[in-house]
């Protein structure tokens, strides 16, 4: 009886999961446009490629799940739903429109603007005590960096 209490401890013991090596999670990363792909080749390329100059490369450090109104609004709440359903980690939107579809959708995952005209008036601008804080709904201007070649 003891030889088989300490073969099964020495099986439980090999079959561990402490010893098992966790496969690491590549975050997704939800891009929703409004345009046709066509249209948003360079700004989803120079996105990219800022992206590979901090060193993380698609497929590798991130995944990208690129989604294109083809200047259709109406089809921005069905894309929306199907990001969230893909449970990404980040939303990158483009234009007010893409983001007020998104905040019917989400209030989970954090929504990066890229371009907006007016952010509080569609109610994603949060004061905040902490003004270096930046929470899921806040502003930053990208135009600098990337250009207005977003809104197409």
């Amino acid at each position: 009886m003891l030889v088989i209490g300490v073969f099964l401890l020495a099986v439980a013991a090999a079959c561990s999961p402490v010893d098992a090596q966790q496969v690491p999670k590549i975050p997704k990363i939800g891009l929703l446009l409004g345009p046709t792909a066509a249209t948003v080749t360079k700004p989803v390329e120079a996105f990219k490629q800022g992206l590979r100059e901090l060193a993380y490369v698609e497929g590798k450090g991130y995944i990208l799940e690129l989604r294109c109104g083809e200047g259709k609004p109406e089809r921005l709440l069905e894309l929306s739903r199907e990001l969230v359903r893909l449970k990404v980690d980040v939303i990158v939107a483009s234009t007010d429109a893409v983001i007020a579809a998104l905040k019917r959708e989400t209030r989970t995952i954090p929504i990066v603007m890229a371009s907006s005209t007016d952010p509080p008036g569609l109610g994603s601008w949060r004061a905040s005590r902490a003004p270096a804080a930046v929470s899921p709904g806040s502003a930053i201007s990208l135009r600098s960096s990337v250009g207005s070649g977003w809104s197409c």
